[in-house]
């Protein structure tokens, strides 16, 4: 008798539990992000926020990229860095340590 190797297919689970969502055509790697991407449009509505940019790399020695989530342009003028986070590891907190010592900004977690 011949056995055959069958595997069950298991859908597939986010490491942290965070579930993908599109909205406007743009894809979130969680619910918390693109809550706030639509408190960002709110804003912009109510002329508090002029643009903001979505997924915006910062370059690092060594070839390694940190994509911040929103860079947010004030209507005051500030301009501000937001990373969506729900769980803090430690290679994001090491690169985010990375671009606040190299270069002027502060990185503000929502």
């Amino acid at each position: 008798m011949q056995r055959h190797n069958m595997r069950r297919r298991v859908p597939s689970v986010s490491k942290y539990g965070n579930k993908k969502v599109e909205i406007h055509g743009h894809k979130f790697d969680s619910k918390k992000e693109a809550n706030y991407y639509l408190y960002l449009l709110s804003e912009q509505q109510a002329d508090r926020v002029t643009m903001f940019l979505m997924q915006t790399p910062i370059a690092l020695p060594g070839g390694v990229k940190y994509i911040v989530d929103f860079v947010v342009f004030r209507a005051d003028g500030t301009v501000e860095w937001i990373d969506v986070k729900g769980m803090r590891t430690d290679v994001y907190k090491l690169k985010k340590r990375q671009v606040e010592e190299l270069y002027p900004l502060t990185i503000v977690e929502a």
